[in-house]
């Protein structure tokens, strides 16, 4: 018999019960080129699932990290062909002018390999990352490899603490309920102090441009 899920993993027990791995296949794919979907949280309640033995853990695995890496790949061809044209007239309505999509470009060139990896973990960055890394034109390959680390490191520790958790799902939900705004908030951080490090090197460039332009200005 299932175990009971808690929290919001209650409501994905009948999907679950019907169509199986299907089920995990399909909320993960679709969640992953910005369809809202809980396709983090069917992954837990799939590997809850396999803990009792309902479902393999082998199998949800697998299934979620292929559905992953696809709807990534679904989200970078959105965001390749159209997202910039649908960026420079949509932006403004939520303050993304073309000044600030083009610096976010400049930052994501620089960091893209990191930002994919890790936003596999974010609510909200997991479903956009691919859009965002065709949008600013990341080369294919290389969000391909970042995509699948980062899609290998949710799969496994999801599934993993899921599978382990079986039916003692309950208390392992709470404690992870608990950390989560601290891992947030580290990542927060994280990505300011990254910023804050990029726009400080571009100051610092463009004083030595100023500097030398001054020095060839004196020469002449």
């Amino acid at each position: 018999m299932e175990p009971p899920l808690p929290g919001p993993l209650g409501h994905l027990a009948p999907l679950l019960s019907h169509y199986g791995y299907w089920a995990v296949a399909a909320v993960v794919f679709v969640e992953d080129f910005g369809i809202p979907a809980p396709g983090e949280t069917i992954l837990i309640a799939a590997g809850v699932y396999a803990g009792a033995g309902r479902l393999n853990v082998g199998a949800v695995a697998a299934i979620a990290f292929v559905a992953a890496v696809a709807g990534d790949n679904i989200g970078y061809l959105i965001g390749r062909s159209g997202g910039r044209a649908f960026v420079h007239r949509w932006g403004r309505y939520v303050f993304l002018t073309p000044e600030r999509f083009r610096a976010a470009e400049r930052f994501f060139a620089h960091h893209g390999g990191k930002i994919v990896t890790v936003a596999r973990f974010i609510e909200g960055l997991r479903q956009a990352n691919g859009i965002i890394a065709g949008t600013s034109g990341m080369p294919w390959r290389r969000f391909l490899a970042f995509n699948a680390l980062g899609a290998a490191l949710w799969v496994g520790l999801w599934t993993t603490l899921a599978y382990i958790a079986g039916t003692h799902i309950n208390a392992v939900y709470d404690e992870i309920s608990r950390y989560q705004r601290y891992v947030l908030i580290a990542f927060g951080v994280l990505v300011v102090a990254l910023v804050v490090r990029h726009l400080l090197r571009r100051r610092r460039a463009g004083r030595e441009v100023q500097g030398e332009r001054e020095s060839v200005s004196d020469k002449g």
